[in-house]
């Protein structure tokens, strides 16, 4: 049998490309509230927390709490592979991609391209999901949320994926989630990276060092940038031995498979060549964490 380190650079990025579709569907189809779930979990405490009142150990808190470990312990894994909003963006783009390669209106409308953000641009724009935090935050504490029920866009989503289509009182959100179903076409994983109050939440984690991504750069071809080039967080890794984490980083892993040199490697390097088998056993964690906390 034909072992991952045996295979061209090509039929490796096109084999773990099928490994995450495959990964995303299935937490999509069977895990579609997780995201909602730990966000109701975070208002929760939230509000508690400013009305002065007691915390109770409610499943929401339960699955923030998981989540959270699970983030320590893997990274934003579940950002890249099993979050309901993140796998339906990456399919719009995916669609929207393919439409864009074989559809001459839309071929001829975008000039051929997908158009791109300034770095400088999209520097500022990344900071916009900790303004969001910070606003939900107080909002929360101040039970100010509570009073504008209706504008969040993942709640009207959830609804929506749950077969719910009373959504009088969800109208902002509905519109707001218009919105971002349309940037996530134009722009891959831009809800991820522009708005997403979890995954901000999540970036502020401490991650385990077996869990980063890290390169060795001395090895790299001069004047190559694949990696980047790639990374839809438009990050740096960070060399070999350095122990920072690209805390934008969600483990998409798409910078591992297009490495001509394979230099990049997946928290530990004894594993490297061993990707797909690590993922497939965060996922089969992660899974056993949703199925125990019955999500």
């Amino acid at each position: 049998m034909k072992k991952m380190r045996d295979f061209t650079i090509k039929e490796r990025k096109k084999f773990q490309a099928w490994i995450r579709a495959l990964i995303q569907l299935a937490c999509f189809i069977f895990f579609p509230s997780a995201f909602t779930t730990a966000f109701a979990g975070i208002k929760y405490l939230l509000t508690q927390i400013g009305a002065g009142e007691e915390i109770a150990w409610t499943p929401f808190v339960a699955v923030l709490a998981a989540l959270c470990l699970f983030t320590i312990l893997f990274g934003r894994f579940f950002c890249g592979f099993a979050c309901a909003f993140g796998s339906l963006g990456d399919a719009l783009h995916g669609l929207y991609l393919y439409l864009l390669a074989n559809s001459k209106i839309i071929r001829r409308r975008s000039r051929k391209k997908p158009r791109k953000l300034p770095k400088s641009r999209e520097k500022w724009l990344g900071a916009v999901p900790y303004i969001i935090l910070a606003a939900i935050v107080l909002l929360c504490f101040s039970g100010i949320w509570d009073r504008i029920s209706g504008l969040s866009p993942w709640e009207a989503f959830s609804m929506l994926r749950a077969g719910n289509f009373k959504l009088k009182g969800h109208l902002a959100g509905l519109c707001l989630l218009g919105i971002l179903l349309a940037g996530m076409c134009m722009k891959e994983r831009f809800f991820c990276r522009f708005l997403c109050p979890m995954g901000a939440a999540f970036s502020l984690l401490p991650v385990l060092p077996l869990s980063s991504l890290g390169r060795d750069r001395e090895r790299c071809i001069p004047g190559c940038s694949a990696c980047s080039r790639s990374c839809p967080a438009g990050i740096e890794l960070p060399e070999s031995g350095k122990k920072e984490n690209a805390y934008g980083c969600f483990q998409c892993q798409k910078c591992v498979n297009v490495c001509p040199k394979g230099n990049i490697y997946c928290g530990i390097p004894q594993i490297r060549g061993n990707e797909v088998l690590a993922t497939l056993v965060k996922t089969a964690v992660l899974a056993g964490i949703f199925l125990w906390l019955d999500i």
